[in-house]
């Protein structure tokens, strides 16, 4: 993974990433208390800013956490922070922590000023290989707790899952809860069924997810079928197609389910007519 670019935001500053400090009273260290967001960044500019920044004002008011910022502000320092990092094509990571109190209380919730931080990463482009020959998923039952639906920074769960994949030499970890398809430990997962593509109902048990609207739009623009409904695992196993998507993954085939081949093997059709029209997508999306 690349280094992160060398400036950061933090509380109202921006400062060398190198030199930026919270405080070990800090309510994200303490209690994981927090939430964020990652949003791609291509020519500069954010790609679905308003999508993203609704989802992190959801996330704190689901966790009675005070949003500082209007979407407009959040905007315009964000942006700031993307072109002193150079421009070009970055991803931007904002966290939104309740702050830092003196002492460890776990309620009543403090009434104190919260702590921003975001940084920036150069945008992760994905193997040839990857495009070519897909990517190898494992399965596994979802150990993660029940409001799934809050991007928050306590994510020790998803963390011990995606290792799951690394030991097993695969790329993502794909949950199972009930004998149904959840999400994967940091992405949305598309199923191609009889050329529909299926997608798992938005809940609390899942992250909805910003690029899974956007692989949306582009199925209804290219007139492909799509349903949200329930997923159980054996359609997961016998899809045709399966497909990845994330903010920094944008969307990605899986050709292999726990050592088995997805469909032929290879990326399907379906998957590279999306992928190429997200790639025209996000070179014309207008500046935020």
């Amino acid at each position: 993974m690349a280094e992160p670019l060398p400036w950061c935001h933090l509380n109202g500053e921006r400062l060398r990433l190198s030199e930026a400090r919270i405080s070990p009273l800090d309510r994200s260290f303490l209690f994981g208390d927090g939430v964020y967001e990652v949003i791609p960044v291509y020519d500069g500019r954010l790609f679905r800013a308003p999508a993203h920044l609704a989802r992190l004002a959801r996330s704190a008011a689901a966790i009675r956490l005070t949003n500082p910022h209007e979407a407009g502000r959040w905007t315009e320092l964000l942006q700031d922070l993307i072109a002193f990092n150079g421009g070009g094509d970055q991803y931007v990571y904002v966290q939104l922590s309740r702050g830092a109190e003196f002492g460890r209380n776990h309620a009543p919730l403090p009434d104190i000023v919260p702590t921003v931080f975001a940084y920036c990463s150069p945008w992760p482009v994905p193997a040839a290989r990857t495009l070519e020959a897909g990517l190898a998923c494992i399965t596994t039952e979802d150990t993660r707790w029940a409001r799934c639906d809050v991007k928050s920074v306590a994510l020790l769960a998803n963390v011990l899952l995606r290792q799951l994949a690394v030991d097993a030499g695969a790329a993502e970890t794909v949950l199972l809860r009930n004998g149904e398809l959840m999400e994967a430990s940091a992405s949305t997962v598309h199923v191609v069924s009889g050329g529909v593509v299926i997608t798992p109902v938005n809940s609390n048990r899942i992250l909805p997810g910003t690029t899974r609207s956007v692989v949306e739009e582009i199925l209804d623009s290219l007139g492909i079928p799509r349903r949200s409904e329930a997923v159980p695992e054996a359609l997961l196993r016998g899809a045709e197609e399966i497909w990845l998507a994330a903010a920094t993954r944008e969307i990605q085939p899986v050709t292999s389910l726990d050592g088995k081949a997805v469909g032929s093997g290879k990326p399907g059709p379906l998957w590279r007519a999306v992928y190429d029209r997200y790639q025209q997508l996000k070179r014309h999306y207008p500046a935020a």
